[in-house]
């Protein structure tokens, strides 16, 4: 077992260390606030939809899932960036794909969305 807290000081810690890399985001990834910014106006219309809780629950999880692929893909760019300027074929791909990721992301988001929503 690796050293270190454990328990309930583990789970603070931890609690600590992902409320500071939301704010790394927020702070220096512009693609993270702008989504965050679509979350805005897309609650009312979650809140107010005529739709099933199922739905809605849906619709919140499709919005969660573009935040968490958007929050990796900038942890794959910090690492990358880490490593150094310079350009290799690795990185470019690394970068690549987490963007592709995110893509996918905001297409499955706009999918699931309209899919919910168009009836209405």
């Amino acid at each position: 077992m690796k050293p270190g807290q454990t328990g309930l000081t583990r789970i603070y810690h931890a609690t600590h260390y992902s409320f500071k890399g939301l704010r790394a985001a927020w702070l220096f990834e512009a693609a993270f606030r702008q989504e965050v910014w679509l979350g805005l106006v897309l609650f009312p219309i979650l809140i107010l939809a005529p739709i099933t809780i199922t739905e809605r629950a849906i619709l919140l999880l499709s919005y969660f899932t573009l935040l968490l692929t958007e929050l990796l893909n900038s942890a794959i760019e910090a690492v990358v960036d880490r490593i150094g300027p310079e350009f290799h074929e690795l990185s470019g791909r690394a970068k690549d794909i987490a963007s592709a990721a995110v893509f996918i992301g905001l297409t499955q988001l706009m999918v699931i969305w309209s899919v919910i929503l168009w009836p209405h």
